[in-house]
């Protein structure tokens, strides 16, 4: 596995622990629906909330929180429609952003943007 696709799994392993912490309940990691995929699916309560990780080696060139583009969030949105209606799910949803930067010592910089955006119906 190239070393960019392992340092995104253990960024994504790293929010899905920052989460549980949190008290957030995970239900789904890496659910995809056609070529879309959700990082992380998890109950904030009784809110269903969609979670995009983003995990960069350093911010020297764009933030994880920069590299979400309209594109990306028009995926998530319609991964998230199809995951409600395959599950037959009523809940309140939300879509938050995680960035994870190493830093040093092993210890990482996490970032939990909720909110990040909102569905817009077309």
């Amino acid at each position: 596995m190239a070393e960019h696709n392992d340092l995104g799994k253990l960024g994504e392993q790293k929010a899905a622990d920052f989460l549980e912490e949190k008290g957030y309940q995970i239900v789904d990691r890496n659910w995809h629906f056609h070529h879309k995929e959700v990082d992380i699916i998890a109950f904030d309560g009784e809110v269903l909330v969609f979670v995009e990780v983003r995990t960069r080696s350093s911010s020297e060139w764009l933030h994880p929180r920069e590299s979400i583009f309209p594109m990306k969030v028009r995926y998530l949105v319609l991964a998230a429609d199809a995951y409600v209606r395959y599950r037959k799910m009523d809940n309140r949803i939300r879509f938050d952003i995680i960035t994870c930067l190493p830093v040093n010592n092993g210890k990482w910089e996490i970032e939990h943007i909720e909110k990040a955006f909102t569905a817009q119906v077309e």
